[in-house]
């Protein structure tokens, strides 16, 4: 059974940084994209970050300049960096991935996986 888990959430100032971590663990035979959505309260959830297996890197306009996004294929992780902290930031974030494991049959299948969520605040 696959598993995704965030860490790295918390409160921290506006203008101030976190550091995300989300790691794959089960029986993985390869993970295609692997992503960071975030939901605020009263909207819905959208996306912030995502690498592709060749390394591409996607960030939403509203974090460019501000997050980073890395992928440690050999480890099953994505990080998401983000700096310059700002209250709109603030909600939960999930991780996503898209992952070839065992299926029901016993074969091979792809399936779209989701993390808890971590929640991030950003407030004085």
């Amino acid at each position: 059974q696959v598993q995704l888990v965030e860490s790295g959430g918390g409160l921290v100032q506006p203008g101030g940084s976190l550091r995300l971590s989300c790691a794959a663990s089960g029986i993985i035979y390869s993970i295609n994209a692997m992503s960071w959505f975030r939901q605020a309260p009263g909207k819905q959830r959208e996306l912030v970050a995502s690498v592709a297996l060749g390394g591409r890197t996607d960030l939403a306009d509203s974090v460019k300049g501000r997050f980073t996004v890395s992928r440690d294929n050999v480890r099953s992780t994505i990080d998401l960096q983000m700096n310059s902290l700002k209250p709109e930031d603030t909600g939960v974030y999930y991780c996503n991935a898209q992952i070839l494991t065992t299926g029901s049959a016993g074969d091979s299948a792809w399936g779209d996986y989701w993390g808890p969520g971590t929640q991030v605040t950003v407030s004085s």
